[in-house]
């Protein structure tokens, strides 16, 4: 997703002399070709978050178009009060675009880990909030969005699917239809272990990239359903719970900090958010009331 996300900004950056790139120590070789070619719309700024959305919202407020990128926590969470004031408080476009999150560091260990940035970013007003889980995705949405006028948020992962879902902004995805009274709603990543869970279960499944806005004429296509809600993070549940009247269900993250090192994959096997566990929590929906 990370070259994608390169390709696709310095494709737009031929046509567009409003592009810049801020970076905080990460991918800076990746963008050397830009650099290259484009030396004075580009700044690696090194290791201080808070002034790369500081920097981004001056460059906006001067006409430019910028993309911020580094590791999630650090961008988001360490960042939220100048994501806030600096960037949406004063309707200043620019796109912020991370990487790491949640588990694709997993080996770093929970201070590399990243479970909010999706839900209280959602929660800023003038921000649109995507987690696209495929190359597809990243491009067409940074294509369609980055000058859109607002600021944006791109979390990307290591990572990606290669399943084919609508691109458009603000629109999910059905991809199976049942008649067990049950829809999986899910983003992101994760969306091959959902598909894997359910394939044999007589269940809805709807998939989603963009989580402000949520598109809320999907939800309420199921409202008379039991929703089960998987998601690698905090965000998606929230969203889909702002149509009123639903039965909801959250199967993700635990209430405990993810201890444990390895790979994204066992992470999310401990969790339960594997193909098995995902079915488990599948089933005991069914089975509810």
């Amino acid at each position: 997703m990370r070259r994608q996300f390169k390709t696709t900004v310095s494709d737009l950056a031929i046509n567009d002399p409003r592009i810049a790139v801020i970076l905080g120590d990460v991918s800076v070789y990746m963008f050397k070709d830009f650099q290259d070619r484009q030396p004075e719309r580009f700044y690696n700024m090194g290791i201080c978050e808070n002034t790369l959305i500081s920097v981004a919202a001056g460059m906006s407020a001067a006409g430019l178009r910028p993309f911020v990128h580094t590791i999630a926590p650090f961008l988001t969470e360490r960042s939220y009060e100048q994501i806030k004031l600096d960037l949406c408080y004063n309707q200043f476009p620019a796109s912020i675009v991370t990487c790491g999150a949640s588990f694709d560091y997993a080996w770093d260990g929970s201070t590399h880990h990243c479970y909010t940035d999706l839900a209280i970013l959602r929660l800023l007003p003038h921000m649109e909030v995507f987690q696209p889980g495929s190359r597809k995705e990243v491009d067409a949405l940074i294509r369609s969005r980055y000058a859109a006028g607002s600021a944006t948020y791109f979390r990307l992962s290591d990572h990606p699917h290669d399943i084919e879902t609508n691109l458009e902004f603000g629109k999910g995805t059905l991809f199976k239809q049942g008649n067990a009274g049950v829809t999986v709603m899910t983003a992101g990543p994760i969306l091959p272990n959902v598909l894997e869970a359910c394939r044999d279960l007589d269940v809805n499944v709807v998939y989603f990239h963009t989580l402000k806005p949520i598109d809320r004429e999907l939800v309420e296509r199921f409202s008379d359903t039991r929703i089960l809600v998987v998601h690698d993070a905090f965000g998606l549940q929230e969203a889909i719970n702002e149509v009123p009247g639903l039965r909801t269900w959250y199967h993700g993250l635990p209430d405990v900090f993810c201890a444990w090192y390895g790979t994204v994959h066992d992470i999310r096997k401990k969790i339960g958010l594997d193909p098995a566990g995902i079915r488990q929590a599948v089933e005991r929906v069914i089975r509810s009331n």
